[in-house]
């Protein structure tokens, strides 16, 4: 994440700090993952019916995630501008643990989860990220 980038998210992260809660790492990632045969169908239905003059490739929204001492905080970043948009949710880090790390081509990705929820977060790092996944991976426990 690039400076400009890391200013706008702390400004918005912040107000909602608990006193003496520390940011340990920043970065973008995906929360939702799309099929490469999705992928595939969808840019192909959209050439032909645009007759061939364009191809429509679906992604997942970027995310802006932080996780520091006690939380992760994750908000909506606008795909155009380098500022977060929308706090969506705030998880508690006692007790999380997580998947092993799938590597990909272009990026990786693990299922963080809580031993009272039944649903898990599947995070997708893009390649660049690798440096924030190790240091999230390594805050996080394996689930047994």
């Amino acid at each position: 994440m690039n400076a400009k980038r890391r200013r706008l998210f702390l400004a918005a992260l912040d107000p909602l700090l608990e006193p003496g809660e520390r940011v340990e790492v920043t970065t973008i990632v995906g929360l939702s993952s799309v099929s490469v045969r999705r992928t595939a169908a969808f840019a192909a239905a959209s050439a032909l019916l645009s007759g061939g003059a364009m191809a429509v490739v679906p992604t997942p929204t970027p995310m802006y995630l932080a996780m520091t001492d006690r939380r992760f905080f994750v908000f909506r970043a606008n795909p155009h501008f380098a500022r977060p948009e929308e706090h969506l949710m705030t998880i508690p880090r006692a007790g999380l643990v997580r998947t092993a790390i799938k590597e990909r081509l272009l990026n990786s990705s693990f299922v963080v989860s809580s031993p009272y929820d039944q649903q898990g977060l599947k995070i997708i790092f893009p390649l660049i990220s690798r440096r924030e996944r190790h240091l999230i991976a390594a805050a996080l426990p394996v689930a047994a």
